[in-house]
């Protein structure tokens, strides 16, 4: 981890701080931003630790004004609001993997036949209630098939009932380590 992208960077000096009561970096003034800063879109910020998942929240669509506060926002959340993992306390930080993706549009997709779990990330969402919405993240080890990752999407993630109407979404995703 010697020399992080500039979005992990951000990424852990957000969860850091968050952890340790200090100040939550703001987002880098607007001519120290990268090109992917500045961009607009969906993020998502990963926490591992020890190759197990241990914080993972993210956004489809942006809701910032850029990737960086997106970023700084979705830390936080990841590291002290993901429901499935109590907080990240100070204890663990030097033991944590941090990754960023950021997510292309998504496109709407009307077969399984249109994805690849390597490539594509997937959002399926209840066409009678669109509340009931789940995504996973492409490239993911344990998900090798198009048929895994839609059940898993939609069973787990979203809580699609079988008989329920669905629209299917596919993005990309660009990931920083």
């Amino acid at each position: 981890m010697s020399n992080p992208h500039p979005l992990v960077k951000l990424a852990r000096e957000t969860i850091e701080g968050s952890v340790r009561g200090r100040q939550v970096p703001d987002a880098p003034p607007e001519g120290e931003l990268t090109p992917e800063m500045k961009q607009t879109g969906g993020v998502f910020v990963s926490i591992k630790k020890k190759g197990q998942l241990r914080g993972c929240i993210g956004t489809i669509e942006p809701r910032q004004a850029n990737v960086a506060e997106e970023v700084i926002q979705n830390a936080i959340s990841a590291a002290t609001r993901d429901p499935r993992f109590s907080p990240v306390d100070a204890g663990e930080l030097s033991d944590l993997e941090i990754s960023v993706d950021v997510l292309t549009a998504p496109e709407p997709i009307d077969s399984l036949d249109q994805l690849d779990p390597k490539r594509y990330g997937l959002i399926v969402q209840s066409l009678s209630n669109p509340l009931k919405r789940g995504l996973l993240l492409p490239d993911l080890p344990s998900i090798r098939t198009a048929e895994e990752q839609f059940h898993h999407t939609k069973v787990y993630k979203a809580g699609i009932a079988d008989d329920e109407p669905i629209q299917m979404y596919r993005f990309e995703v660009v990931r920083y380590e």
